[in-house]
């Protein structure tokens, strides 16, 4: 049912109802395009009763249905071409640049009725119990049409993009440098690395094994996981990308089939398989922002409380440039690397002088420093990156948590670690298990980042304390941990 989800954010339990949702998209309802108009869009109901709004469940889903005329730049050229030369031949010399193109404005003119229809649709799913939007799109462009009219027809929607913790990018290169996957998640067969350099070099994998000890080279060589294939809880598959869209969703078949033969006509079929799916969904939602580290909320202690939006101008503004702004923030942040923080802090200060002496938000007064400077000055992007840190400040690493780069210049240094086999005398024995009861938590990732020993070391190291520390492996490959003492 949804191939590509582009994530927002509501407010849970959002007080609107299908009725009044309906209400409000009827003002831009679809109707077919006129001969003389090459694009339309416009709400169409999702199913065939005619309703704007289809709802099952306090689920609402919503249908933007588009229709483009196709009519190719070459035919257009070729027939205006062969006018041009009638016009040559009639007046004596060739027609200027003015003239050429008043004649291509006619010549599409008159082809424009004669042209082919596309249509297109692209769904959008509203869960206002659990405070989700999403977007089946491929491209955070195709997104922002369906936001743009939405927020036209909804008077002040409040909705955001979602942000969470820990870049997506260091989350999925530390799953795979660990070979562990949190916890309901396995990683698949599919993911690109990229370099973070000028030179973006990147590797992709497809339907291919990732050993762990090919991948730990190219991140020792400087790459990082930007697209990685998983599956949730044995039921979705999907892709998460840099940008935390999930693409490339798909159901398997333990969840395919527990709505098999259970609905006797196509309304059913389609109301069954829409609640089974968005409930799901909204779990592996909740699942994916907890693992890169919860949800990132504006209201939370040393983030600046965005100033509400004047006027809906205002919230287009700000939904259409936030995805733009936090991703030159991170190019500037892997650019850079340790220069960051000195680069950026001199003009976090200008632009907290500008909003003082201005009284404006930080992002309306990074607009307003950037409109005063060179068209394609590198200071507008450094501006848009002080006024983000701002309004959410740049986390700083937990301990264990460090960006990668950081955690390879640690890992080389293996001369300073005491050599060991991992059993009950290795030398960090008693250091492992400080590691796991301070954690809580019996897994290789923890113990090899603390120690900076290899993988296979760290997990021999956990073989040990079984039976004192921590019990058994599981047979989904996790270890409960003990009490002191040995008993659970």
């Amino acid at each position: 049912m949804f191939k590509n989800l582009q994530v927002y954010r509501l407010p849970a339990h959002w007080a609107m109802t299908a009725e009044a949702l309906a209400e409000a998209l009827a003002s831009n309802a679809f109707a077919p395009a006129s001969s003389t108009e090459l694009i339309r869009q416009g709400w169409d109901s999702p199913r065939k009763d005619g309703a704007l709004v289809h709802a099952v469940n306090k689920q609402m889903l919503i249908r933007l249905r588009g229709e483009k005329k196709l009519l190719p730049a070459t035919v257009i050229n070729q027939v205006t071409k062969a006018r041009a030369a009638e016009m040559e031949e009639a007046q004596g010399f060739a027609p200027g640049k003015k003239a050429m193109k008043e004649l291509k404005e006619r010549v599409t003119d008159e082809l424009l009725p004669r042209a082919f229809s596309i249509e297109s649709n692209t769904w959008t799913w509203i869960d206002p119990v659990n405070g989700w939007l999403v977007v089946d799109a491929a491209s955070p462009a195709k997104a922002d049409e369906v936001i743009k009219l939405l927020l036209k027809a909804v008077d002040k929607i409040p909705l955001e993009s979602l942000r969470v913790q820990r870049s997506p990018v260091g989350v999925m290169t530390e799953w795979l440098q660990s070979d562990e996957a949190p916890a309901g998640f396995t990683i698949d067969q599919d993911a690109i690395m990229r370099a973070t350099g000028e030179s973006k070099a990147q590797v992709a994998y497809k339907r291919h094994t990732l050993e762990p000890d090919d991948v730990r080279r190219h991140i020792a060589a400087g790459k990082q996981c930007t697209r990685l294939a998983m599956t949730w809880d044995s039921k979705i598959s999907f892709v998460l990308d840099e940008t935390l869209a999930i693409k490339s969703v798909k159901p398997l078949d333990v969840l395919t089939e527990e709505t098999r033969g259970t609905s006797r006509n196509d309304d059913e079929r389609f109301d069954g398989d829409f609640m089974l799916m968005t409930g799901e969904l909204a779990k592996l939602l909740a699942d994916i922002v907890e693992a890169l580290g919860g949800e990132a909320t504006v209201g939370a202690p040393g983030v600046e409380k965005r100033p509400q939006a004047g006027t809906q101008q205002n919230v287009e503004r700000a939904i259409r440039l936030t995805a733009e702004m936090y991703k030159t923030r991170d190019m500037h942040r892997a650019v850079l690397n340790e220069l960051y923080e000195k680069t950026i802090q001199p003009v976090i200060e200008s632009v907290r002088e500008h909003m003082a002496e201005k009284s404006l938000g930080a992002v309306e007064a990074a607009l307003a420093m950037a409109k005063a400077l060179p068209a394609g000055s590198q200071s507008q992007q450094l501006l848009l990156v002080a006024a983000i840190e701002i309004v959410e400040p740049t986390q700083a690493p937990a301990k264990g948590d460090e960006p990668v780069r950081e955690q390879r210049v640690v890992t080389n240094l293996a001369a300073d670690v005491p050599a060991g086999d991992g059993s009950a005398v290795d030398p960090l024995y008693e250091q492992a298990v400080a590691v796991v009861r301070t954690n809580q938590r019996a897994s290789i990732s923890p113990v090899q980042r603390h120690l900076l020993i290899g993988y296979n070391r760290a997990a021999r190291l956990l073989e040990a304390m079984e039976g004192s520390v921590v019990g058994p492996m599981q047979s989904n490959g996790n270890r409960e941990l003990l009490a002191h003492g040995g008993a659970a």
